[in-house]
């Protein structure tokens, strides 16, 4: 009996383990940077600390006009069970449907008077954005061993206080969810790569039909991360790291080049099977979302790749705003960030030690320079830079800290003013200058003003001495959003948008509309002033409300 095959199988088997166990020693030597006990409770600090800014007092800054038309249709989708995917307006539907998870559980086994309460309310409703960003925090310590432990580290911290991702991950807008698909796609192809493990390529075929089922910007997102994936191809060819150059160091590397890479995966006719799965799954999850799980089908497919004729138009008309507004943007809010990343992508430049560090580099800087390149500029597309940048300016501390370990004091101090910072932005966006129109708080674009709860409040009050619910209200400003959110459980609210005649007990007016509208209510209704000691409620910059109730009330 020939023994050939067998000895074959033996040394194929023996070296196999040889370069487990080499690679698991490599593993070990570049993740631990810090001890594993310090490296867990790192983690849980920057979830907790990311958690709490994100969640905290949710109610307290009032819904932008955005937020209130997406909490319409999430309204009507939750009760009536009707969307139906517009091309020409608004985004994608999938913050829609993962919002009206919970109120639906709660109809089934609760009733509806359960869902009202529990499942349609601001904090509801902006806790699926705000878990949205915290995952993508959880995302990022995802690659520790892909850009060192204490880059993992200090960008998921950069990320967590970051004042606009804050700020944005208590909005209820699509914004936070596109992000955390976009990265997702990131994570899993690295996954894919690293662990030669084809079935990570699945997990990256859904989050990019979710991320094109979320924004139509998703275009935008697709080419630059194949742009700076194949920069990085290239670049990697052209510019060996130090730590490649070594005989010890090259056999630890996984096997480089397509063909092998193919190979490793079971075959070309194998990878085939993958990819085309993974190209079923994009199409399918598309189709399912963008249908209206098949109710729209479908008229809603095709409106789906008819929104990017829409918004091509839409990018050249509306928000536009300078080339270089971005940028400016991001040195007033988010200077810590764009500056650290400034360090870790010439680092990563002159340095290609990690692959994935020069990507993030590109992805972060090619997002901001294709954004910039588009007339339409609205500060909640910033966060789109934020989590490529938080990965390349943590990559930035790590080379610092790589330099000399002995010198660690200086990437910690650097860490710490730049945290310092961004606390006190964050802390002062989110808690106190949330409606501050001042151009030093560039998120605040057009923002309701916290008097607009007031207006609210004084309605339910009265409400509540009439009979809640059944009180109506006329409406003739003909700027109202975000109201139909705040009014979505009065049965009675007219929005009229103009000067009407009425006999409900409560009007709501704009300030330029009060001469004919004092005219026409008479002496029968009486104007009731801001707790403030204005008589007009602002509703956001150059929108002043007023509110007329019927006298005894």
């Amino acid at each position: 009996m020939s023994t050939v095959s067998t000895k074959s199988s033996l040394n194929k088997k023996s070296a196999a383990a040889v370069d487990a166990k080499s690679q698991a020693g490599s593993l070990q030597t570049e993740t631990q940077d810090v001890p594993e006990g310090v490296w867990r409770i790192s983690v849980l600090a920057i979830l907790a600390l990311g958690t709490f800014l994100r969640v905290y007092h949710l109610t307290l800054v009032p819904l932008h006009h955005d937020e209130g038309v997406n909490g319409n249709f999430l309204v009507k989708l939750v009760r009536d069970g009707a969307y139906q995917y517009d091309p020409a307006n608004y985004h994608g539907p999938t913050l829609y449907y993962f919002s009206a998870f919970w109120p639906w559980v709660l109809k089934i086994f609760l009733g509806t008077a359960a869902r009202e309460t529990y499942g349609l309310n601001t904090v509801t409703i902006r806790l699926v954005p705000a878990l949205f960003g915290i995952a993508t925090i959880g995302l990022i310590l995802v690659l520790r061993k892909h850009i060192g432990t204490v880059a993992t580290l200090s960008a998921a911290l950069l990320l967590a206080l970051s004042p606009g991702a804050v700020y944005l991950s208590r909005y209820y807008i699509h914004e936070t969810l596109f992000v955390f698909f976009t990265l997702g796609i990131v994570v899993a192809l690295i996954r894919c790569y690293s662990e030669r493990n084809p079935f990570y390529l699945l997990f990256a075929a859904v989050s990019a039909a979710l991320m094109f089922a979320t924004k139509e910007t998703a275009i935008i997102s697709a080419i630059v991360l194949a742009l700076a994936l194949g920069i990085t191809l290239v670049y990697r060819r052209l510019f060996k790291s130090a730590a490649a150059r070594t005989k010890t160091k090259r056999k630890q590397q996984p096997t480089e080049g397509l063909g092998a890479y193919i190979n490793e995966l079971g075959g070309p006719v194998n990878s085939s099977v993958w990819l085309l799965l993974a190209l079923i799954i994009f199409a399918a999850v598309n189709i399912v979302f963008y249908s209206s799980f098949f109710s729209n089908y479908p008229k809603g497919v095709y409106d789906a790749l008819r929104t990017f004729d829409f918004w091509s138009k839409t990018g050249k008309e509306a928000h536009v705003h300078p080339i270089a507004t971005y940028a400016r943007w991001l040195v007033q809010q988010e200077s810590p960030l764009l500056f650290l990343a400034i360090l870790g992508a010439i680092a990563t430049v002159f340095r290609p030690k990690r692959s994935v560090a020069l990507f993030c580099a590109l992805w972060a800087f090619g997002l901001i320079a294709a954004y910039s390149l588009v007339p339409y500029k609205t500060p909640w597309l910033t966060l789109n830079f934020l989590a490529p940048l938080a990965i390349t300016a943590g990559y930035g501390l790590q080379s610092l800290y790589e330099a000399d370990h002995r010198q660690w004091r200086l990437p910690a101090v650097v860490l710490f003013l730049a945290l310092s910072v961004n606390l006190y932005q964050t802390i002062d966006l989110n808690f106190v200058n949330f409606d501050n129109d001042d151009t030093y708080y560039v998120y605040v674009y057009a923002h309701t003003k916290r008097d607009t709860t007031e207006l609210v409040n004084q309605i339910d009050k009265i409400a509540r001495r009439t009979n809640q619910g059944s009180t109506g209200i006329t409406i003739m400003s003909p700027d109202y959003w975000p109201l139909p959110w705040y009014f979505r459980n009065y049965s009675r609210v007219g929005y009229y948008g103009r000067l009407t005649q009425t006999t409900e007990p409560i009007v709501i007016a704009s300030e330029t509309q009060r001469a004919e509208v004092e005219a026409s209510l008479g002496p029968e209704y009486q104007l009731v002033p801001s707790p403030n000691g204005t008589e007009t409620y602002g509703l956001r910059p150059g929108v002043d409300l007023l509110l007329y109730v019927r006298r005894g009330l």
